[in-house]
């Protein structure tokens, strides 16, 4: 770890005084940490035996509306377990955390070599998320930005083609006839105006093992300043399909069935609402899950594209395979089926993209 006041300061003058005059001393050590694919940065701040998390972004207004600030309070309301916020200063972008450590729900998945050992966890994962879908979708009178956005036709469509366009078009070289992109248009716009039809409550969006850290054996959530209004599903196909873990269909379906039981006794007891109806739960997860599995191998490919991020290259394949596999029962997806199959997607070697015509 570097001291903030040696040669090598990973931080500028001004963030530097803002912890030293939140934290009460000078002498912090400062450490970068891994960042996601976003452009914020993170900092660890460790001032003797206590630790923050320090979050840079984009210099900000402080007037409630602040994605990151006000969906996180609106989540805490709702007992969501969120960091603490420690101190702010929105004229330098930066807002000083709680630590939650470095143990994710990815790394608690792959420490086992027994799945089942990490569903508590899971359970925990879908409690968290029953809170965002029910008591925080439910309470619309705190001014949360997550309603003023949503999943809608347009937002699913912009995910799918940028799917179409940062794997098929750009990283793997396809040039799609005219009569291909007409049929793509039609599917993509079919699966997101069927997705878009859906009862909505608020998302996560990013719902998945990364996102969702375990700090004194609570799972916490991370990342949700993009929060929108959309169906169930979406945040349910990040967690259980999630690109970073092979999750077996026996745990997928242990978690949804958890799920499931427990929505269903807040919609019948609390609201009054009829319970999840299996079938057309279903039906609407196989959409969700070609639509975001999609959009997922083109956010991977987009890293690569636009700044040659080789890490995510990896999670390409079976991703895409996960798309073919849902999509094959769908007769009236036939052509996005064999598109991916005739073209040769499945078999390029996309961990060595300069070999890609």
């Amino acid at each position: 770890m570097s001291h903030a006041h040696t040669e090598k300061k990973p931080l500028d003058d001004a963030s530097t005084e803002f912890l030293a005059r939140e934290l009460g001393t000078s002498s912090l050590s400062i450490l970068q940490l891994a960042g996601d694919a976003s452009h914020r940065r993170y900092y660890r701040v460790v001032v003797g035996d206590h630790s923050y998390v320090l979050m840079m972004w984009d210099p900000f207004q402080d007037d409630g509306r602040y994605p990151f600030l006000n969906v996180r309070s609106h989540f805490a309301k709702h007992a969501v377990r969120v960091p603490d916020v420690i101190a702010k200063a929105p004229e330098l972008g930066l807002v000083l955390l709680e630590d939650l450590g470095d143990l994710t729900l990815e790394r608690k998945f792959w420490e086992n070599q027994n799945q089942s050992m990490a569903v508590p966890y899971y359970e925990q994962a879908i409690d968290e998320l029953i809170k965002i879908h029910y008591s925080a979708s439910n309470d619309r009178q705190g001014g949360c930005v997550a309603f003023e956005i949503a999943f809608d036709t347009d937002k699913l469509l912009w995910e799918m083609n940028y799917g179409r366009e940062h794997l098929i078009e750009k990283l793997a070289g396809v040039s799609l006839s005219r009569t291909e992109r007409a049929e793509l248009d039609r599917i993509f716009l079919d699966i997101c105006t069927r997705l878009d039809q859906q009862e909505k409550r608020i998302c996560h969006r990013d719902y998945h093992s990364r996102n969702l850290m375990i700090k004194f054996g609570q799972v916490r959530v991370i990342d949700f300043q993009d929060a929108r209004m959309g169906p169930i599903q979406y945040d349910l196909v990040s967690l259980v399909h999630d690109s970073y873990v092979d999750m077996n269909e026996t745990m997928r379906g242990q978690i949804l069935d958890y799920y499931i039981k427990r929505a269903d006794e807040i919609r019948v007891s609390t609201l009054g609402l009829k319970p999840i109806g299996r079938n057309q739960f279903d039906s609407v997860f196989q959409l969700q899950m070609i639509q975001r599995c999609f959009k997922a191998c083109g956010s991977f490919a987009s890293f690569y594209n636009m700044r040659e991020d080789t890490r995510y290259l990896k999670y390409i394949k079976p991703t895409l395979k996960k798309v073919v596999e849902t999509l094959e029962p769908f007769t009236q997806y036939r052509s996005f089926f064999e598109l991916i199959q005739n073209r040769g997607l499945l078999d390029f070697n996309y961990l060595n993209p300069t070999q890609i015509s």
